[in-house]
């Protein structure tokens, strides 16, 4: 459905999804399958599209890669009438006059909307290296950032988890379920206590203590160089525990903030950040994966298209 004009003479869609990764892209399949006028702006950054292959998405038994999965979600909800550009939104606002939305884009247009759904995700930190192709790392395995994702295929492998912190010490606790040889490196300096250690020893986790020099991909392995070590250490798999950098910037347009790590409520596919605004995927607060992304799309699609039926007095009056 081609989009209406507002008073102003500007596109009006139904709606607007911000972002084009599994959770922007299913929430337009159901909103065009709900014959909502649907725009979908994005800029390309999908983390999904880097995934080499994933092996835990319902109904893919023998894997499929970020790549694939946005294209096929691309052309299903293409097919039902969504709109999908390429554009870059870098401001939202809302006007309570007209009861609408507006994204401002870097080529100067302005489109409109009912209602949104923000689904940009996050930034994942990466791992720098000094030698070898960090993109290769990632496709032969070398170097991986997930590892409820792909931990069982990488069982029985030698492991490392770089990561200073809390989060570092989890994810490496979490992989000594795949292998029995997992090494906790610091990117700086260890940050832990004296109780973390212990539990991680209890585990079998060897800590290392010494500083990380320089990191390099060679032979399908990475190598790390530490200080003082003559050589430098080989593992099968590393696994950064970097954290990401939640995609939340547009929320301070609409007079909104994230928590205090920026992600959006985890509830926000379900309870509107403000009236006709929903949240979904990995820029909410919880388990960042591509079958929670769908459902969370699913969901804040769903919602957004029955408070769009209350605004144009189409549901029943008893309705619970």
């Amino acid at each position: 459905m081609p989009a209406r004009r507002n008073a102003s003479g500007e596109s009006l869609y139904d709606a607007l999804v911000i972002g084009a990764g599994p959770a922007g892209l299913t929430a337009a399949l159901y909103l065009a399958r709900y014959r909502r006028r649907t725009l979908v702006l994005h800029d390309g950054r999908s983390r999904a599209l880097g995934a080499p292959m994933a092996w835990n998405v319902p109904g893919f038994p023998d894997g499929i890669s970020g790549a694939d999965l946005v294209a096929r979600l691309t052309e299903q909800a293409g097919r039902y009438g969504a709109e999908i550009e390429l554009a870059r939104v870098v401001c939202l606002s809302a006007s309570a006059e007209s009861a609408s939305f507006a994204a401002d884009l870097d080529d100067g247009r302005r489109l409109s909307a009912r209602g949104l759904v923000l689904a940009s995700g996050v930034i994942t930190n990466e791992a720098v290296l000094d030698s070898g192709n960090h993109d290769a790392a990632v496709r032969n395995g070398a170097l991986r950032y997930c590892p409820i994702c792909d931990g069982y295929e990488h069982r029985g492998r030698k492991i490392a988890v770089l990561g200073s912190d809390l989060h570092g010490a989890a994810e490496a606790m979490f992989l000594r379920q795949y292998t029995d040889d997992v090494t906790l490196i610091p990117k700086w300096q260890v940050e832990l206590t004296s109780g973390q250690r212990a539990e991680l020893l209890a585990s079998d986790v060897k800590i290392e203590e010494r500083q990380l020099l320089r990191l390099a991909h060679r032979g399908g392995r990475i190598e790390v160089k530490l200080g003082g070590a003559e050589n430098a250490l080989c593992f099968d798999t590393l696994y950064p525990a970097l954290g990401s950098q939640p995609r939340s910037e547009l929320l301070a347009g609409l007079g909104l903030e994230g928590d205090a790590d920026r992600c959006l409520p985890a509830d926000a596919f379900a309870e509107p950040l403000m009236p006709g605004v929903y949240g979904a995927g990995d820029v909410l607060a919880g388990l960042d994966q591509i079958s929670t992304a769908t459902g969370h799309g699913a969901a804040a699609a769903t919602r957004l298209h029955n408070w769009l039926r209350g605004v144009e007095g189409h549901v029943m009056a008893d309705q619970h």
